[in-house]
């Protein structure tokens, strides 16, 4: 039977309900969101529709776009029960009560379709118990779907099928999960806290335990287990303070009184301490007050205090500093940090190594209890607990075979298939075959297997091992994606544009239009940022040193680079995700297409450091508002260019895919990934559909601009923008270059322009602005702290 999820249930609109019915309307999928009546009367959907506007009103905000609430139904349980009957899929995320689910269950029994598919997100309750008194049929669809809140941020999704579900329900739930929701996979088994809270758990514990023997305090702890250790900065107390010092307890007892086989199970009890702050109410975020307090100083500015566990008092935070940290900061991968902290002679170091000893065996232990592989563990801890590397991830990295000899040097009990793996020869957790495939150790057939992944995934790393580079500089590589696709890939700091990524990018169109290859793909994975824009080091030094010629060369050939794309004769499908801004966001725009990830931080922020887009990007958004009005429309461009005006002198910045496509970063036609490890490969495919369709460029575009009489409104817009004091002066001339460059310069009303018109506004004006000592000075703050001046 083929499962075709269109519309879902969601049972229960607490903080989990509210955000997994958000992120399904993000992937566009309608959702009845239910909850049981209010006891006061009223409203009787009340409860249901007050998760909406919770989940509306969240921050971070949980739906791509707020209007995307209108996807999700409230409900209530007595009144809507007709409604399941039109679901697929029904998501249980009721109390973590087992009589409370099973009487759900029971009305869920009654009122869905016979072939929906049921599961529960349950993070402690065995799937067994509750599936004990279904029928047949319901337990064949009936599995566990894990989320892990915030819903939208966190990739990890975590399944567990029973002795009982149906293979091809397991598979469609990961099937949807991965490509329509984006979420990472991750097989788990019917056992407590499942796969990344189990282990994630447990290093929390230890940290616990270890904190002490060290003599280390709260924000030292958050330090060392920060970026240094390849962790978020949440680290271990501010995550204890999202997730809930309660929550915390009860994962922590879910262990304890049902994992009887665990080795460490009498280890999972909270300390007096964390008891102490559960009893006076000190639960973390949702009480105001947990590990960190926010508080005023004498002089009324907001501090952030930290708790002293032993005294329970709260004093301020500093800025730890330890040999070992400082060390690895030097290192450039998360496995190198690691090994540099673990090797480390202070107290940082020794804590950092004795979490880590334990947490790896702890790990390797579970095998195969709570997953079949190394792969499943370690994935859930990336995705889970945004680990950079997950435990066998980390073991390959600081050295397999050096740091068993260490652990038993300590005493500690390493877990025997490690060792038979080193007797077998097999020195890491992870390699590569004859062929080059990735292989993870399987200990339960002492061999090495293909590491499993998804047909829709396509890994640039993958590509230059197998394949190598075409071509490379210090910032860009060329490579061969295969099937006549040609891959342009950025690899400088934070991907900022440059000289070298610019020279590449006009080499991969001589390609294109010699006919060696039949499409491009831009795009890069891994860090932070498809591209964070412009090198604006070179862009200080050009301006400081008044290298004008070199500086409007320089912006010249960006905007012919761009251009170039934009009507390429073969297409060109850029790849953006994550940060994209300035001037990366002005080479997404520019290209035959574009294939966006759903998590896009993306904008024109050129104004926060005083200049201009000045490659394309006012042009092209002048195409975005007007450029698809038809010829012979009678219109007044007055409003379209104030409204692209607005977005790029406001630095708007768009938090997904679907928001920049409602401010015009995003065509209409442009599409989006909800999985980033997909995305590569989408854009490849959707490349060789343009060039399967007889792709042609559309032609270059002409824009009616309004001239000074347009630009006289944008001025007074600007006027009670620094009078109200939202603007400061070298603000308001910023947006008076702007206001030329959209209304067209000194043109009459109404007449039509061509795109080379604005972009030689654009260059013009950015030259100037970089001549601006409030340019520059903010250039130059910006390079020295990373935030942007007011002056």
């Amino acid at each position: 039977m083929g499962y075709d999820i269109r519309k879902v249930a969601v049972l229960g609109a607490g903080v989990m309900g509210q955000g997994i019915a958000a992120h399904l309307a993000n992937a566009g999928i309608p959702s009845v969101l239910f909850d049981i009546l209010p006891r006061d009367g009223g409203d009787r959907r009340k409860i249901a529709k007050d998760g909406i506007l919770n989940a509306q009103k969240s921050k971070p905000a949980v739906f791509y776009k707020a209007d995307d609430a209108r996807l999700v139904t409230p409900a209530n349980y007595d009144d809507d029960a007709g409604l399941l009957a039109e679901c697929d899929l029904i998501i249980e995320v009721v109390v973590e009560n087992l009589n409370v689910k099973k009487k759900v269950y029971e009305w869920v029994a009654a009122n869905r379709k016979p072939g929906s598919i049921v599961s529960s997100n349950t993070s402690g309750i065995k799937l067994a118990d509750m599936a004990a008194s279904m029928s047949d049929e319901l337990r064949a669809h009936f599995l566990v779907t894990h989320f892990f809140n915030p819903v939208r941020y966190m990739r990890l999704l975590e399944l567990v099928a029973g002795p009982d579900t149906s293979a091809e329900v397991l598979a469609a739930v990961a099937r949807f999960g991965e490509r329509v929701l984006g979420k990472g996979i991750v097989y788990g088994k019917d056992t407590p806290n499942f796969v990344a809270n189990r282990v994630g758990t447990f290093g929390i514990l230890s940290v616990f335990e270890n904190m002490g023997k060290f003599g280390l305090s709260v924000d030292e702890i958050d330090t060392i287990f920060g970026s240094a250790m390849g962790r978020p900065s949440s680290a271990v107390f501010r995550t204890a303070d999202l997730v809930g010092l309660d929550t915390l307890d009860h994962v922590f007892g879910n262990v304890l009184n049902n994992a009887h086989d665990d080795e460490a199970r009498e280890r999972f009890v909270s300390p007096p301490w964390l008891k102490q702050m559960i009893s006076e109410g000190s639960l973390g975020g949702k009480t105001g007050k947990g590990f960190y307090l926010k508080s005023k100083d004498e002089n009324g500015k907001t501090v952030i205090l930290f708790r002293d566990v032993t005294t329970g008092e709260y004093k301020p935070t500093g800025k730890p500093r330890f040999p070992s940290l400082g060390a690895a900061k030097k290192k450039e991968t998360s496995g190198e940090k690691v090994a540099t902290v673990i090797a480390g002679d202070d107290a940082a170091a020794k804590c950092a190594w004795a979490v880590t000893a334990e947490t790896l065996i702890y790990s390797a232990n579970r095998l195969p209890e709570i997953a079949d592989d190394v792969v499943n563990i370690d994935r859930g801890m990336r995705w889970g607990f945004a680990w950079d590397l997950g435990p066998f991830e980390t073991w390959d990295a600081i050295g397999v075979r050096a740091s068993v000899a260490r652990m038993e040097a300590d005493g500690l009990t390493v877990t025997p298939w490690v060792k038979a793996m080193l007797d077998a020869g097999r020195e890491s957790f992870y390699g590569r075959d004859a062929d080059g495939v990735k292989t993870y150790w399987d200990p339960a057939t002492a061999s090495a297997k293909p590491v499993p992944g998804s047909d829709g995934w396509l890994f640039l790393s993958e590509v230059k091992l197998k394949r190598g580079a075409l071509k490379t500089n210090d910032s860009a590589s060329l490579l061969d994606l295969g099937d006549g696709v040609l891959g342009l890939q950025f690899h400088s700091k934070m991907n900022a544009l440059d000289e070298g990524i610019i020279t590449l990018y006009n080499e991969a169109m001589d390609e294109l239009d010699a006919g060696r290859w039949e499409a491009l793909v831009v795009g890069n994975q891994g860090g932070t940022a498809f591209s964070a824009g412009a090198n604006l080091f070179v862009v200080a030094m050009m301006a400081l040193n008044e290298q004008w010629d070199e500086l409007s060369r320089m912006i010249s050939g960006l905007q012919m680079t761009v251009q170039r794309a934009l009507y390429s004769r073969r297409p060109i499908v850029t790849a953006p995700w994550g940060l994209t801004l300035g001037g990366g966001l002005e080479v997404a725009m520019q290209a035959s297409a574009c294939q966006a990830a759903g998590e896009l931080y993306c904008g024109l922020v050129e104004v926060g450091v005083g200049v201009i887009p000045a490659g394309g990007g006012c042009k092209e958004m002048l195409g975005r508002y007007l450029g698809d009005i038809p010829e012979g429309t009678a219109y007044d461009p007055n409003p379209f260019v104030q409204a692209a005006f607005k977005n790029i002198a406001l630095a708007h910045v768009a938090t997904s895919a679907e928001e920049a496509r409602a401010i015009g970063y995003l065509r209409p036609s442009d599409r989006v990934t909800m999985d980033p490890d997909a995305l590569i490969q989408d854009a490849k495919n959707l490349a060789i559909g343009l060039v399967t369709a007889g792709y042609k460029p559309r032609r270059p575009r002409r824009f009616k601009l309004p001239g000074p009489s347009g630009r006289a409104a944008i001025e007074l817009f600007l006027y009670q923008m620094h009078k109200g004091g939202y603007a400061t002066g070298h603000d308001v001339t910023v947006g008076k270059k702007l206001a030329y460059i959209m209304t067209g310069g000194d043109i009459p009303s109404g007449h039509v322009v061509d795109e080379q018109h604005i972009l030689d506004l654009e260059r013009e004006a950015f030259l100037s602005l970089c001549g601006d000592p409030n340019t520059q000075a903010r250039i130059q703050h910006m390079l020295e702290t990373g935030k942007p001046l007011r002056n």
